[in-house]
């Protein structure tokens, strides 16, 4: 079993930055794909970013430039880096891994803009 826990969100201010972090608690030997999403009020869930085991990160056209998404095998942690951040990203952002046996989801940590 593993279970995902996300910290890092908070207010800040437009042009601000955050880093978010998801750790992966229990044994992951491989995985399909792990990644950021997010979900603003009244909006469905959308990927902010994402990798799949072997390749690099890919990023929604709306944060390219402006996010990064790294991890460390090591810590079994992903992060998601956010520079010059705008009100429109102000959502909750939510982890994901998906393994060959099943997916994960993390319980969210809430990103808003203070302006």
């Amino acid at each position: 079993q593993v279970h995902l826990v996300e910290s890092g969100g908070g207010l800040v201010q437009p042009g601000g930055s955050l880093r978010l972090s998801c750790v992966a608690s229990g044994s992951i030997f491989s995985f399909n794909n792990m990644g950021w999403y997010r979900q603003a009020p009244g909006k469905q869930r959308t990927i902010v970013a994402s990798i799949t085991e072997g390749g690099g990160p890919q990023y929604a056209d709306s944060v390219k430039g402006r996010f990064t998404f790294s991890r460390d095998s090591a810590k079994n942690t992903m992060y998601l880096q956010m520079n010059s951040l705008k009100p429109e990203d102000t959502a909750v952002y939510s982890c994901h891994l998906a393994t060959p046996q099943r997916e994960y989801w993390g319980q969210g940590t809430q990103v808003t803009d203070s302006s």
